[in-house]
C-alpha cells in the first residue's frame, strides 16, 4: 500500500513538472511570435497558457501582453478587456493602467481614461505622461485652469518640455490671452524651426487676431517644410476666401482635395468660391 501511495505521488510530482513545463514552453512560444510578428498565433498561444494555470499570480503578465498583441492587431475591445483582467490581478501597475488609458481616449471614452490617468499620478506624482494626457483631457472638458495646473507641474520639472509649452500656447489662446500665445509660439518656432505644426498654430491664432497676411507667411513656410499637407491648403484656402481671393481660395482647396480631403466636406467653402 505504502508503494502504491509512493508511486502515485510520484506519478503526481512528475504531471505537475510536465504541466509546469508545458506552461512555460507556451508562454515562450508566445513571446517568439510576438517578436516575429506572428500576432494571430502569439494571442492563441497567450489565451491557451492562460487556460492552463488561470490563478496563477503571473497571469497579470499574460494579460498584459495579450492586450498588447490584441492592440497591435487592432483588437481595441478585447485589448482593453485583457488590461482589465491584468488590473483585477494587479491594480496597482502603472504601465497597465496607461495602456489601457491610451486605448479609452482612442474610443472617445474619456471619462474612463481621466479615471486612469489620475490613479497613476496618485501612484506616480511625477509620470509626465499621465499628466500631459490628464491636462488635454481637462483642455478637451474646458477646464482650463486644471489644465494649466498640470503643464505648469510639469513644465516646473522640465522647463523645455515642448509639449506642455503647446498646451500652455493653446491654452493662453482660449483664454484670450493672445500676448501670451504668441510670444509662446514664437519662442516655440525659434527651437523648431522645421516643425510644420507650430508654423499651422501661429497661423490660426494670426488669423483669430484678423492678421491673414501674418498667417499666410506662416502657412506658406508650412507649405515649403512638407507641401503634401492637405490642412495647410484648407487654411490657405479659408485665409483667401475671407479676404475674397476667391479664385486663389479655389485652387487651394482643390489641391487640399487632391492631397486627400474628401471634396464632399469642402463643397459649401467651393461654393462660396463662385
Amino acid at each position: 500500500m505504502r508503494r502504491f501511495v509512493l508511486v502515485c505521488l510520484c506519478l503526481l510530482s512528475l504531471g505537475s513538472l510536465c504541466a509546469q513545463k508545458s506552461y512555460k514552453e507556451v508562454v515562450g512560444r508566445a513571446m517568439d511570435c510576438v517578436l516575429k510578428d506572428s500576432l494571430a498565433e502569439a494571442e492563441t498561444l497567450f489565451r491557451e497558457a492562460l487556460k492552463m494555470d488561470p490563478s496563477s499570480a503571473r497571469n497579470a503578465l499574460l494579460f498584459s501582453n495579450l492586450g498588447t498583441v490584441q492592440k497591435r492587431m487592432g483588437k481595441t475591445d478585447e485589448a482593453i478587456e485583457s488590461y482589465t483582467m491584468a488590473l483585477n490581478i494587479t491594480p496597482y501597475a502603472t504601465a497597465i493602467l496607461l495602456n489601457r488609458a491610451a486605448l479609452y481616449l482612442d474610443k472617445n471614452l474619456i471619462d474612463k481614461a481621466y479615471l486612469d490617468y489620475c490613479n497613476v499620478i496618485d501612484l506616480l506624482p511625477e509620470n509626465e505622461e499621465a499628466r500631459l494626457f490628464r491636462a488635454y483631457i481637462y483642455m478637451q472638458r474646458r477646464e482650463y485652469k486644471e489644465a494649466r495646473i498640470d503643464y505648469n507641474i510639469i513644465l516646473s520639472k522640465d522647463l523645455k518640455n515642448k509639449t506642455a509649452r503647446i498646451g500652455l500656447a493653446m491654452l493662453d489662446q482660449k483664454e484670450g490671452k493672445y500676448t501670451a500665445a504668441r510670444d509662446g509660439l514664437n519662442l516655440l518656432i525659434e527651437e523648431y524651426p522645421t516643425d510644420v505644426s507650430l508654423f499651422k498654430m501661429r497661423a490660426n491664432l494670426e488669423t483669430e487676431l484678423q492678421y491673414p497676411d501674418a498667417a499666410l507667411l506662416d502657412l506658406e513656410e508650412a507649405v515649403r517644410l512638407d507641401s503634401q499637407d492637405a490642412e495647410v491648403f484648407l487654411m490657405i484656402g479659408d485665409v483667401k476666401l475671407g479676404q475674397e481671393k476667391k479664385k486663389e481660395a479655389l485652387a487651394a482647396y482643390e489641391k487640399a482635395i487632391e492631397l486627400g480631403i474628401p471634396r464632399i466636406e469642402l463643397m459649401e467653402k467651393i461654393k462660396q468660391c463662385k
